[in-house]
């Protein structure tokens, strides 16, 4: 099979298009004929070295594809409602940026009807990292705010539209009038350009000076002193990636005095039964929503495989709005 390896670390020029032995699913797996591969900022992260495959994850970089299921464990696959030749997309554990991609079949999800293949990669790394982050782990229910970080960004968009189809009242942070823009007309309410005003400020505006009740922070650094001033009492902060730096000095009586939670997770090394779990949650609760339209595509960029350099190179820009895919 044709894939994108990472040569060595370090920029966007180390991924090139290499020939790899076609993977073979194991026990509880199925194989998935790739067409688009999801790009994310942790596939970033490997290429540049940071961030390792876990123990028996392929070393190519990739965490999410749609495709076709070619073969793969029959019980397995009945279990979970599949069957050999079915449009999935997946949440994978590495491997995502080839033609074939072995999964656990708990880690897949029905292509949403209406949806193609290039759409749908764009779901799984998004739709689990939002639905375990903001309402599992920070429970974000109908009727409250929440405030994203990077509200313009993959993960940000599914986040918008996710929250205000469950309910939810949606500010964010993004850094260009044109980012802001494009988070209002996905529904978010007020879109704060963070080079311009201080987000602590704008969400108490926004909130009566009571405070939002979650955020979500891929930033860290001093993003999470300035998220605890923002949070109303018994709020909840959701760290899922240190882009500003992993420390950060907070007021710990104001914890005490709100009563908060401030909690964070990684995605990638949880275990196959906890990613199926989350599929199954997904399916459940979200898919009818994609299916009746309140959940778009946002794609800035789809790019054939080989451009693998570009994509990355686009997404370190922050110029993105949105997700960019690999097609095969």
């Amino acid at each position: 099979m044709r894939a994108i390896a990472i040569t060595r670390p370090g920029g966007p020029e180390v991924l090139e298009l290499a020939d790899r032995p076609d993977p073979v699913a194991g026990p509880g797996e199925c194989l998935i004929r790739v067409a688009a591969s999801g790009i994310n900022r942790p596939d970033v992260l490997q290429r540049k070295g940071a961030y390792p495959p876990p123990p028996g994850a392929s070393e190519l970089p990739g965490l999410e594809v749609a495709g076709e299921i070619v073969a793969g464990d029959a019980a397995a696959l009945a279990a979970h409602g599949f069957k050999l030749g079915d449009r999935v997309c997946a949440l994978v554990n590495g491997g995502g940026y080839a033609e074939l991609c072995t999964v656990a079949v708990g880690q897949c999800l029905p292509v949403p009807r209406g949806w193609t293949l290039t759409e749908a990669a764009t779901l799984p790394e998004t739709c689990f990292t939002v639905w375990a982050n903001v309402f599992e782990r920070a429970g974000l229910e109908e009727g409250e705010t929440l405030l994203i970080h990077g509200g313009a960004s993959g993960i940000g968009v599914t986040a918008i539209q996710m929250a205000k189809a469950l309910g939810a009242r949606v500010l964010v942070t993004v850094g260009s009038a044109d980012k802001a823009e494009a988070c209002r007309a996905l529904g978010a309410e007020v879109a704060i350009n963070y080079r311009e005003q201080d987000f602590v400020v704008e969400a108490k505006a926004a909130t009566g000076g009571r405070g939002v009740d979650v955020i979500l922070d891929m930033v860290a650094g001093d993003y999470i002193a300035r998220g605890v001033q923002a949070l109303a009492e018994d709020g909840r902060l959701a760290l899922i990636a240190v882009q500003g730096g992993v420390k950060s000095e907070i007021d710990a009586g104001l914890v005490l005095r709100k009563r908060l939670t401030l909690t964070g997770s990684t995605l990638r090394p949880r275990t196959a039964a906890f990613k199926a779990q989350l599929a199954k949650s997904l399916r459940d609760k979200v898919w009818p929503l994609i299916e009746a339209g309140r959940i778009k595509p946002v794609i800035c960029r789809e790019l054939p495989a080989a451009q693998a350099a570009e994509a990355h190179a686009l997404m370190e820009s922050n110029q993105h709005i949105g997700k960019i895919v690999l097609t095969w």
